[in-house]
């Protein structure tokens, strides 16, 4: 019964001293009201943006082809984008893969567990340095002292002691806010790292798919030419066994033949590291089984194109966002370094009981406490605190510029990409009226050879110029889908959209107790 009276007083008085400290915190937290260092301010857009991303105004649409993918493309400027934007294309199939792939991808996942470690890494700096320590100690010794030291009162005995300590640093000037403040920078900045991996992966999966899809065609256009003239080849050899022909215009023939199945093998080769990247891009091994097959005729060019404005790409862009991130954080890094040049303030206390048996402990004759405070101000350490601040804002000025140029980058891709589809689209019209020319040229070129109207070499010559602009149509085709992923991915994804954010980072809190603009 003694030793339960004496462990409730024990824990009575760990209460009391816990108690204690948080009056202690409460008014030292009175004391700071002050944070040194720059407060940060949001860079804002370019001022010299102005309403168009190009020297020149871009038409209010792209040029029109006949055929695949020939469609005029509209820019719609000041329009916003959709989160999932890849479903623009109309393919149920894509639009699984790119699902697959944000759920399985090792790479999304890294950058979902960076993201869990920063906000981590704040909740340990924050319980570290906004709540004061406590530590409770209960121990107990056997010893013996020699007649030497202790005269009469030798002899063997226990020692039972319980103490609790309680210390607490004040923010006075701003130390720890704005450790905390770049902390949460760091945490921001991960997070749109993980924005920017999610872009990225949607943005790889959909290019890679549409690079299947024109290597497929590529591959479907060669070996149709290639059954074409291996058809030509076998009229020739019959004209050559009659002596209709000389023997040069069979191995012409045959070396037109042989070229082109040539190219066959390399579109082949392509054609497999592109599924194979796939593949992986959906965090599946190339030898795995399931994975869908494109084709262009499987997707759909979308006709209208949102344009975001140029004021706005600052605040849509990932890796913007990320770096204005960076930014902060050597902001507060200065603050961090300022402060340390100022004083610091400790407050500290203890209270506890060393007694012979268990029974005494927190006796009054036992009980012993202190309570202190301490100011710490570095007066010489041979200006290594100015160095610091000095590094700090040197860090800032690199920051800075890094910022300035992922702006300057981010406006030159897009500026890169919206000319592209303009020119793409001309080049793609251009590229039908040639095809659709050598084709009509090939047909007639092959009617008056049989004839005997023309000579074979300039059948040869029909016969490759259709067959280069053939392949070439069908890669202008292709180019117009891969522009238009890279105009999505260039003005940022829509990410600002998406109800529910990105599945992994949503389930990290932002929220914290100093963040932008103390």
């Amino acid at each position: 019964m003694r030793e339960i009276v004496v462990k409730r007083r024990i824990f009575r008085q760990f209460n009391t001293l816990a108690l204690r400290a948080g009056v202690a915190a409460l008014i030292a937290a009175g004391l700071g009201g002050c944070a040194l260092g720059p407060n940060f301010k949001q860079p804002d857009a370019p001022a010299n943006a102005g309403a168009s991303y190009t020297p020149t105004p871009l038409p209010s649409q792209t040029a029109s082809a006949p055929g695949l993918g020939g469609a005029a493309q509209q820019f719609g400027f000041g329009q916003e984008i959709p989160a999932q934007w890849w479903s623009l294309f109309r393919s149920p199939a894509l639009d699984q893969l790119i699902r697959s792939a944000l759920e399985q991808n090792p790479n999304m996942a890294a950058a979902e567990a960076v993201l869990r470690q920063a906000q981590e890494n704040y909740n340990a700096q924050a319980g570290n340095l906004l709540y004061p320590s406590v530590n409770g100690q209960l121990g107990v010794s056997r010893q013996k002292t020699s007649v030497a030291t202790a005269g009469a009162a030798a002899g063997v005995y226990n020692v039972y002691n319980a103490s609790v300590a309680v210390a607490y640093t004040p923010d006075v000037f701003g130390a720890t806010r704005r450790t905390l403040e770049g902390a949460q920078a760091a945490i921001d900045y991960q997070r749109f790292q993980v924005e920017a991996t999610y872009l990225t992966l949607s943005a790889n999966v959909v290019t890679t798919a549409i690079q299947e899809a024109s290597l497929r065609a590529q591959l479907q256009a060669t070996r149709e030419v290639l059954a074409a003239l291996t058809q030509q080849q076998n009229v020739i050899e019959k004209q050559f066994e009659y002596g209709a022909i000389p023997r040069t215009t069979v191995l012409s023939q045959r070396n037109q033949v042989a070229q082109i199945n040539a190219t066959i093998a390399p579109l082949e080769k392509a054609l497999a590291s592109a599924r194979h990247q796939l593949s992986v891009l959906a965090g599946k091994l190339p030898g795995e089984a399931g994975m869908p097959e494109f084709s262009l005729e499987t997707l759909t060019l979308p006709e209208q194109l949102p344009v975001s404005l140029p004021s706005a790409l600052v605040r849509q862009r990932p890796d913007i966002r990320a770096s204005e991130e960076a930014l902060h954080q050597a902001s507060a890094n200065i603050g961090v370094a300022t402060a340390a040049q100022y004083p610091q303030i400790t407050l500290s206390g203890a209270y506890g009981s060393s007694a012979d048996t268990f029974g005494k402990l927190f006796d009054a004759q036992t009980t012993a406490w202190n309570l202190a405070a301490g100011l710490t101000q570095p007066i010489f350490n041979g200006g290594a605190l100015r160095a610091q601040r000095r590094a700090a804002e040197a860090a800032y000025d690199a920051a800075a510029a890094q910022y300035r140029a992922t702006v300057l980058n981010a406006f030159q891709n897009v500026a890169d990409t919206l000319r592209a589809l303009d020119a793409d689209a001309a080049a793609l019209k251009s590229q039908a009226e040639a095809e659709a020319l050598a084709k009509e040229t090939l047909d007639l070129s092959e009617q008056q050879y049989k004839l005997g109207g023309i000579s074979y070499l300039v059948l040869l010559d029909a016969q490759r110029s259709y067959q280069q602009t053939h392949v070439s149509l069908v890669q202008a085709q292709a180019a117009r889908y891969a522009d238009t992923a890279a105009l999505f991915q260039a003005l940022g994804g829509g990410w600002w959209n998406r109800a529910n954010g990105v599945p992994a980072a949503t389930a990290v809190s932002a929220a914290a107790p100093y963040g932008k603009n103390q």
